[in-house]
């Protein structure tokens, strides 16, 4: 009987805790904002802004010193493709660069005055490109677009001075080799298909921790740790307490990882092939993780504002670290194994792989299993932070009580 009483305690225990932080959330408008508000709205505002996955006529200057036949028709070719478009041409690279520097254009097509001359003596000719290096995107544009063109180009002249007889003889002469160039896992080659499934899934960590971290903050306020008192008497108080609390912010972030995982990446057109049951399977030990992380991160948050400042600030560099934005084999070593503290590095890598690389949760299990190994981790640490929180919590109420007996006294 006394382990069905206890099991019956510590159920009930629980079940208060997550009732009274179920209320304090919804009372909490700061922690409702970066709950609900932040994790349903921001998605759809930065997978917005990246629906187009590429640029598109990104406008270029073209200095023409060879102004040949030649030279226009490489201008046309340029300015035919989707990626370019052939703004105006400038009177000399001074000119170029100034539009330029004012982005009013986003690149440079230099061509020299020896451009078709070198093409008639058999020479190699050359054309010089210059790109706003700010805009990678325009960068990739612009350069891709001329070596296209170039490419082209030369395999047209090429065909010409062979002295072939057939066409296909013209053909093999000016491809010898054939190639189909097709990406993989990400058919438009876009860029919001290559990073918004890393963005939701730091999304996730970090709304988690900001709200975590604001609550924390305003019970340390409020000095809302003395109501956990009796119930950290008992010698597992503390797995009650966060077990409480987790079951909180489960119930909520469950319906809110679903929201990201498989409502968002369908409602924009990216990539998504996993198998909804892997994703389930797998995100399961990733949310715990960042619960038990955000417990433990909320003992450094002394007020609400703090965590603000902290975590915001810690955004962009865990996307790099993730290995996503950045190649993971060219990160550090110490940047490497700090990264191996956050959840999001292995949620951001495994996710990735099932969800846009039809991965199998075999072909993760190294992630998997580290972020169960995480969460067992950060779940003995929130347990020891919330006690020593509630050990200051009951100083502090001694204390009290002493100054209350002697003002009457």
């Amino acid at each position: 009987m006394s382990i069905f009483h206890n099991a019956y305690e510590a159920l009930k225990d629980c079940c208060f805790i997550w009732w009274d932080e179920m209320k304090q959330t919804v009372k909490d408008e700061g922690v409702l904002i970066f709950f609900i508000l932040v994790p349903l709205l921001y998605p759809l505002l930065y997978s917005w802004i990246y629906n187009n996955e590429v640029v598109r006529e990104v406008p270029v200057v073209v200095v023409d010193d060879s102004h040949s036949q030649l030279s226009r028709q490489f201008v046309r070719q340029c300015d035919a493709s989707p990626d370019v478009k052939i703004l105006c041409y400038a009177s000399d690279i001074d000119e170029a660069r100034s539009l330029l520097s004012r982005q009013v254009a986003r690149g440079i097509y230099y061509i020299p005055s020896d451009f078709e001359t070198n093409v008639n003596r058999m020479q190699q000719s050359v054309v010089s490109v210059y790109s706003d290096m700010s805009l990678m995107l325009c960068y990739k544009a612009v350069f891709q677009t001329a070596q296209t063109v170039s490419m082209q180009m030369g395999a047209e002249i090429q065909t010409k001075l062979g002295g072939h007889f057939t066409a296909r003889e013209e053909q093999i002469a000016a491809r010898p080799l054939q190639f189909e160039e097709v990406p993989i896992f990400n058919p438009t080659g876009g860029y919001g298909s290559f990073i918004i499934p890393a963005v939701l899934i730091l999304i996730i960590q970090q709304t988690l921790v900001l709200g975590i971290g604001l609550s924390a903050g305003t019970a340390r306020e409020r000095n809302r740790y003395r109501n956990l008192i009796p119930i950290s008497r008992h010698y597992n108080g503390m797995f009650r307490i966060v077990g409480g609390k987790a079951m909180a912010y489960f119930m909520i972030y469950a319906v809110m990882t679903a929201y990201l995982v498989l409502v968002v990446p369908r409602l924009f057109s990216f990539t998504a092939i996993g198998r909804w049951q892997d994703l389930v399977v797998f995100l399961l030990p990733y949310l715990l993780d960042c619960i038990f992380f955000g417990m433990v991160v909320s003992c450094m948050v002394r007020y609400r504002e703090n965590v603000i400042l902290l975590i915001v600030f810690a955004s962009i560099p865990l996307l790099f670290l993730s290995g996503v934005s950045w190649p993971q084999s060219s990160i550090p070593g110490f940047w490497q194994g700090l990264s191996w503290l956050f959840p999001s590095t292995f949620g951001v890598r495994g996710f990735v792989r099932i969800n846009e690389m039809g991965a199998r949760l075999d072909d993760v299990l190294l992630e998997y299993q580290v972020l169960w190994l995480q969460a067992l981790i950060y779940f003995i640490l929130a347990c020891l932070v919330y006690r020593y929180q509630i050990f200051l919590a009951r100083k502090d109420a001694r204390e009290r009580l002493a100054d209350m007996k002697a003002n009457t006294q």
